[in-house]
């Protein structure tokens, strides 16, 4: 039986929001890991960025036509040239990335961050914005999560936290900049302190009705999370906060929809204006098991401030009217890796070695083969590919064959949260034998579940996600009757355990444990398949 039987049809229907009538929607309008959503509008056109830290390619770049129903087209950052990652450990990377278009070009501005003292701002761009993107073009003023802004009289603005280094008091600065050359024309200069929390960040100017507002997250990127603004009517201030900051924050509230913060304003082709933002959804122990996520909230305009949603409060259920709602048709959730290259939405952990990555050495499989780093390591380059978990409710399923020429290579799926939290199902050979594996990866801990005898070289691995736990299963070649290894809970995947900012991925991988693999891993089919859309 081939693996054609395993392409997924009946449930392709729950990718799509499929109310036409553009009266409400639910939140988050993308799920799964990708935070810090910046915008811009293109006629009726609309798109998005996300950060995406250590992960390869970079800045995953979304499209829509309503705001409610999003379509990823390519990422901005998709060579080594443009994203060097391997001095980039966990939570490091690409941050917050800013959107904007200005006169037939598209700029993608965001800071890579090398280490905790080391970070480099930079802009690519583009005429179309699924690619291909510029070489960087460099910025030297220092801080996170960079704007930029065009005033009516051609000169572009970049903003930022800092100014020089990370020693600077934390505010948000700005320079006037050469777009071209990205040669800072004047002083830095600080704008606004915030309106009293912490951690002010996000930074984003935009003019209207005379006054140029300046709005931030503030809080921290978690709980605490808010946005504030401000409004000056010279770009250089001095700025006054609004009245009723922040105007949009879930800490005192208890939706679902929590954290939320670092938001970006849009103004509709209707004249309606909204704001994207990041959001978390608790569950078990209160962990955000999908990660930082992007929502979507109306705001009006009142007495010269936005009010977003009315309450300054988010939903998961958005009783609100729309655009008129234009889904995307329904995607497959099986990938049989026959085509030449791998859908949008896998990624490598930092820049891949392109050697041990195959789909022609056998077609209609992915190969896979190891090298000296496992998904232990905090750098370097293991072979792993992956793709986020979008849901709390999913099954995530492979066939692989693989016949170790070693006892120390490995192969197999994974639940992957950071190098030092991670769930491992493979496969490896000891003495001529077979075994099937089941380890965790806590922090400090390492802890082996199972270690299974399985005959042949060929198996079925599945992971079942239940919200609040993850079934870890396999079937051996001839059967078609998974049995159940484990379950284990799905908050050690959450970033309020394991620490940092990225969410969990679906991976395959291969390894050598010290070792170049001689063996390769070769993987038939996957399918990610939706039990519950949210």
């Amino acid at each position: 039986m081939r693996k054609k039987l395993y392409v997924v049809t009946t449930l392709l229907v729950l990718l799509c929001q499929i109310n036409m009538s553009g009266q409400g929607y639910k939140n988050p309008i993308i799920p799964g890991f990708y935070p810090d959503p910046s915008i811009c509008r293109v006629g009726d056109d609309y798109y998005l960025v996300n950060s995406s830290f250590e992960y390869f390619p970079g800045v995953p770049v979304f499209h829509s036509k309503d705001l409610v129903n999003w379509k990823q087209i390519g990422h901005c950052l998709t060579r080594e040239s443009q994203l060097p990652l391997k001095e980039v450990t966990p939570s490091m990377g690409i941050y917050a990335p800013t959107l904007r278009y200005h006169e037939g070009v598209f700029y993608m501005v965001t800071t890579l961050m090398i280490s905790r003292d080391k970070n480099v701002n930079f802009y690519v761009t583009a005429t179309d914005p699924a690619g291909p993107w510029s070489d960087p073009i460099h910025v030297d003023q220092s801080g996170i999560d960079p704007s930029l802004f065009w005033d009516e009289d051609g000169k572009v603005y970049f903003q930022s936290n800092r100014a020089t280094s990370f020693d600077d008091p934390r505010a948000i600065y700005q320079s006037e900049i050469d777009i071209k050359t990205g040669k800072l024309l004047s002083e830095t200069r600080m704008l606004w302190t915030g309106s009293g929390a912490q951690y002010i960040e996000a930074s984003h100017v935009y003019k209207k009705d005379g006054y140029y507002y300046l709005m931030t997250a503030e809080g921290g990127t978690f709980y605490n999370h808010q946005v504030t603004i401000a409004r000056s009517k010279n770009i250089w201030g001095p700025f006054e906060g609004c009245p009723h900051n922040p105007i949009l924050t879930s800490r005192n509230s208890y939706n679902v929809i929590q954290a939320t913060g670092h938001g970006d304003l849009i103004q509709a082709h209707d004249g309606s204006w909204w704001m994207v933002f990041l959001c978390i959804r608790p569950t078990v122990g209160n962990c955000p098991v999908l990660g930082r996520e992007t929502a979507l909230a109306p705001v009006e305009w009142k007495n010269g401030w936005p009010v977003v949603n009315q309450t300054g409060v988010a939903t998961a259920e958005m009783n609100v009217k729309t655009l008129p709602l234009k889904p995307f048709p329904c995607q497959n959730t099986s990938t049989e890796f026959d085509e030449e290259q791998l859908g949008l939405e896998w990624n490598y952990i930092r820049n891949p070695i392109n050697s041990n990555y195959s789909l022609s050495k056998k077609r209609g499989t992915l190969a896979l083969k190891g090298t000296q780093w496992t998904l232990d390591d905090a750098s370097g380059s293991v072979t792993f590919i992956g793709r986020r978990i979008q849901h709390w409710y999913f099954s995530a399923e492979t066939e692989l064959e693989f016949s170790a020429k070693a006892s120390n290579e490995h192969a197999g799926i994974c639940i992957m949260s950071r190098n030092d939290y991670h769930y491992d199902l493979y496969l490896e050979k000891r003495d001529k034998h077979n075994f099937l594996v089941l380890k965790y990866r806590m922090g400090s801990i390492n802890h082996i579940e199972a270690e299974i005898p399985v005959k042949g070289t060929s198996i079925r691995l599945k992971i079942e996600g239940k919200k609040t736990f993850y079934e870890f299963c396999y079937a051996e070649e001839g059967s078609s009757d998974f049995q159940i290894i484990a379950a284990v809970d799905s908050k050690f995947m959450s970033a309020d355990v394991g620490g940092g900012y990225t969410g969990p991925y679906i991976g395959l991988f291969a390894s050598g444990n010290g070792k170049d693999s001689k063996a390769y891993a070769y993987y038939n089919w996957f399918k990610y398949q939706i039990k519950d859309e949210y």
